[in-house]
């Protein structure tokens, strides 16, 4: 079972380029898009050239901002937009389907802006009601949740890690402890699990040919229960892959 992550920063422009060709050669059984930009029918619409896939999305209230979606080639037993919780739910960031033996969550996490103005907001608030959803899924079967997570969680994780350290959205220490806490509850990170010194980054700024210079960060993760962690073949992050200033991230499980 091969599973897909890619934040493709508004899926009307990534269509217009090679998205949908990506994903036929891909051929994931269940992909998960973030920052869709887009409404429901806007999302089906972009990717209408798109064959085999059942396609799920969750909106903003705010039109052409963030939002979330899954494309699946079995449909799902039933299909959840958000976290049930109004005032979180309100940016169509998180979607999760339900499969026979996990849940496949979806999660394009709260940037804490320029000038950390919403880390209170994301770290506070955010991080801790979307571990609780997480962890009362896990009650009932694993859980996969991949996505855009807005943090680097180590060093080795981005390029320029002192200069950036409690000063840029992504790597403050309050951040970080969202991270580590989800991964002290139960969750594992599957590529830094599988590859514990590979440097390799899943995001890059369109500024100063950041991504032929490869000074990036890694945002993009697969964490999975512990329970599903014996079933990981491999977990990967696909470079090779252009089309937004992310590229996508690949768990394939037994």
């Amino acid at each position: 079972m091969k599973l897909l992550s890619f934040n493709v920063n508004g899926v009307r422009a990534a269509a217009g380029k090679t998205l949908v060709e990506d994903l036929h050669k891909l051929d994931c059984d269940v992909v998960g898009l973030q920052e869709t930009k887009a409404t429901p029918d806007q999302v089906k619409e972009a990717l209408s050239e798109l064959r085999g896939y059942f396609i799920y999305a969750f909106s903003a209230e705010k039109k052409g901002y963030s939002g979330t979606a899954i494309l699946s080639k079995v449909e799902p037993l039933s299909v959840t937009n958000g976290i049930g919780i109004p005032i979180h739910d309100n940016e169509g960031r998180s979607i999760t389907a339900e499969f026979e033996e996990l849940f496949y969550v979806t999660v394009y996490v709260p940037n804490s802006s320029s000038g950390l103005k919403r880390i209170d907001y994301r770290t506070k608030e955010w991080d801790v009601a979307f571990l609780k959803y997480l962890k009362k899924l896990e009650q009932t079967k694993p859980v996969v949740v991949c996505g855009d997570l807005n943090v680097a969680h180590q060093e080795i994780d981005l390029k320029n890690p002192k200069s950036n350290y409690n000063k840029t959205p992504g790597y403050t220490q309050a951040e970080i402890d969202g991270l580590t806490t989800a991964l002290a509850s139960g969750f594992v990170d599957t590529f830094r699990s599988l590859n514990p010194q590979t440097i390799k980054y899943s995001w890059w700024s369109y500024r100063g040919g950041a991504r032929p210079k490869n000074v990036g960060w890694r945002l993009d993760y697969f964490l999975v229960s512990e329970s599903l962690m014996s079933q990981v073949k491999d977990s990967e992050i696909l470079n090779d892959i252009l089309g937004s200033d992310h590229c996508p991230v690949q768990l394939t499980i037994f």
